[in-house]
């Protein structure tokens, strides 16, 4: 059970064999523990190598230790940190030992919590330590590391200071009820409330971009059997992630990998051929590959080039006009000069390749790179993409201030309009945790690891 008068301790760094292992000690009783194992209260932020001897006085390992005097921590609080060998069994016995000497167990997301409960990062920030921790790409851990700079915080206060400036003006009118908004800052209001809504609604465009950085961009291989698109799968994993053989129709089912192109991170869909005339086994692999093409951010499409023909089904054909495409005209090293089939949209990007020999993969890497940098919303000079919480707070801030405006061209009640204002305002605290929700806090910081 959290609770913040507690000293709390845990393994910072992931269980396993490796050169150092770290345990981290966070709360009021820190100052004592430390000065109990080095003999004397060493100095903040001054590494101090001893012998770590548990309540027994048996030798443990030899260790560093560094303290950090609160409110100048990571949690606010006072913290120790000690590097040890990272044999796994070391590490284990020194935890025991601290929580022999009234530490309780850390439990998943403390310190960060304890760090926002004590105002040393507001919530988004909180939020961006987990992202740059699980960041899989280049652009995922810019966005993780502006984050937590402060870019959404900062983003998140221009909004509310106008806001407020607007709220100001509205409940001037409530406090002084013989006055009603005269047509000029009416107009004013209105006009306020309208960029409100326009930096809101370009915000929140960046929730899909979010989903992307996060957990890649959905890149679905379709084409028709044997064209090649395991074999291109394998080419750009880097390895024999899918059985691949002359025989058509090898895959059955759908894979799923992971890989990086340029600065993104792409999650690459395997899926079964499109056979216009399938067996009864391969009708479920081309249902399951209809699914995951509804789902699909990107489409790569590969061709046979020895057999340039383009079968596809209507309701795939219809959402590959509409959505991102990449053609692979895939073999090419036996057939050259092939033509590209009729039926392709307008100005589709197209690469000449060899999943074979390997021919033209570093192109379509390229060319994957560039596609999958169109995905960016514009949210101004700083990388800002909004996770799926934001993205909920921020629908309820732009729904509050549409209703405000609404009110506002209808010349509806002072009264009502300021009600919707302050649902956008609260909405907006939701953001950086201005709005205290002890349950919406415990469920977010559980997802962290122990020991962050």
């Amino acid at each position: 059970m959290r609770c913040p008068t507690d000293t709390i301790a845990a393994l910072a760094t992931p269980a396993g064999t490796a050169a150092l292992a770290v345990l981290r000690v966070s709360g009021p009783d820190t100052m004592a523990l430390a000065t109990a194992l080095a003999g004397r209260t060493p100095p903040p932020r001054r590494a101090r190598h001893l012998d770590y001897r548990d309540l027994a006085g048996r030798l443990l390992d030899d260790v560093v230790l560094t303290c950090y005097a609160g409110p100048k921590s990571y949690t606010g609080e006072d913290g120790l940190e000690i590097s040890c060998h990272g044999n796994p069994f070391i590490a284990q016995r020194i935890l025991e030992d601290l929580l022999a000497r009234g530490c309780r167990p850390a439990e998943p997301g403390e310190f960060t919590q304890r760090a926002f409960l004590n105002g040393r990062l507001d919530l988004s920030q909180a939020e961006a330590v987990m992202d740059l921790i699980h960041a899989r790409s280049e652009r995922a851990l810019e966005a993780a590391q502006q984050q937590l700079r402060g870019a959404l915080a900062r983003r998140m206060e221009t909004l509310v200071d106008s806001l407020l400036a607007v709220l100001a003006r509205i409940e001037a009118y409530i406090d002084f009820p013989d006055e009603d908004l005269p047509p000029e800052d009416r107009g004013q209001v209105q006009a306020a409330v309208a960029a409100l809504v326009a930096d809101t609604a370009r915000l929140l465009a960046t929730s899909h971009y979010g989903s992307i950085l996060r957990e890649g961009i959905r890149t679905v291989l379709l084409g028709a059997p044997n064209a090649g698109k395991s074999s291109l799968l394998n080419r750009l994993v880097g390895r024999e992630r899918a059985l691949v053989s002359p025989e058509p129709g090898t895959t059955r089912d759908f894979l799923e990998e992971q890989i990086v192109v340029g600065a993104h991170g792409l999650r690459l869909v395997d899926t079964a051929g499109l056979n216009p005339s399938p067996a009864p086994l391969e009708k479920l692999g081309i249902a399951k590959t209809l699914e995951r093409a509804a789902e699909a951010d990107l489409f790569v499409l590969v061709i046979d080039a020895t057999r340039p023909e383009l079968i596809l089904p209507p309701e795939v054909l219809f959402r590959i006009q509409s959505r991102a495409v990449l053609v692979v005209l895939n073999k090419s090293d036996l057939a050259p000069g092939a033509a590209v089939p009729p039926g392709l949209p307008a100005g589709v990007a197209l690469v000449r390749v060899s999943a074979l020999t390997g021919a033209g993969c570093d192109e379509l890497r390229s060319v994957l790179a560039r596609q999958a940098d169109a995905f960016q919303q514009d949210a101004g000079a700083e990388l800002i993409a909004v996770s799926a919480r934001h993205a909920h707070a921020l629908t309820q801030a732009r729904d509050g201030l549409a209703e405000a405006q609404a009110k506002l061209r209808s010349n509806g009640s002072i009264e009502l309009i300021a009600s919707d204002l302050r649902a956008a305002l609260n909405a907006f605290g939701e953001i950086t945790g201005k709005v205290d929700n002890e349950r919406m806090l415990d469920q977010l910081f559980a997802s962290f690891c122990i020991g962050k």
